[in-house]
């Protein structure tokens, strides 16, 4: 698939969902506030409670950029894990590893961030981590790899060149950015994490399967 369509289908579904995926998403969600289709714009009967949680959890899973397969994953030990489900499936979808290199605005996007991972660019604690998946414990110190700093995207990055894309750094991150340097200082609060979903919702789904 090619950047394009792959732009155009991110859009796409930013619309369906109504939350936007990418920086481009956002603007077209500034200028076209409606599902997209040809009955984006007229009101929709009201939706099953079904369609509702699906919906909110297509949400969740689009925005960490996961497979259903690895939602589950995480779902169950989030319900195994003490206190709220919801809120714990939040908080341990945002130890990913990707998912804190995108909040330390390392990357732009959630597909950039899992690319910088993937392609080893990313070192925890000094060593390399090439799975997006790995969950940083508190205290962990992420960093774009030495040999790494001097490509466009990380000089970029190092810059502030994000900054008017992604949300303010969340206090659980402590980031030097011209470092390309960031260490979580404890586990996320699903308060402070910027990522619109009802858990709830997403647990009332996954209780009913």
């Amino acid at each position: 698939m090619s950047t394009k369509a792959r732009t155009r289908g991110k859009v796409k579904l930013s619309r369906a969902l109504g939350v936007a995926l990418t920086p481009k998403a956002a603007r077209y969600l500034e200028k076209r506030p409606y599902a997209p289709g040809e009955h984006g714009r007229t009101k929709r009967k009201a939706d099953s409670d079904y369609a509702v949680r699906l919906r909110e959890k297509q949400r969740l899973r689009a925005q960490y950029g996961l497979r259903e397969k690895q939602l589950r994953i995480v779902f169950n030990e989030a319900r195994r894990t003490q206190g709220l489900t919801g809120e714990n499936l939040v908080e341990l979808l945002e130890m990913r590893l990707d998912a804190l290199v995108l909040r330390a605005g390392f990357a732009r996007t959630t597909a950039q961030a899992r690319q910088a991972v993937v392609h080893r660019h990313i070192l925890v604690d000094g060593k390399l981590v090439d799975r997006p998946s790995f969950r940083v414990k508190p205290g962990q110190v992420i960093h774009v790899k030495g040999k790494s700093e001097q490509l466009e995207p990380f000089q970029v990055a190092a810059a502030g060149g994000h900054a008017d894309v992604l949300p303010k750094t969340p206090g659980y991150l402590e980031v030097e950015l011209d470092k390309l340097q960031a260490r979580l200082v404890r586990r996320p609060k699903r308060a402070e994490v910027p990522v619109t979903a009802d858990v709830q919702l997403v647990v009332e789904y996954y209780a009913a399967r």
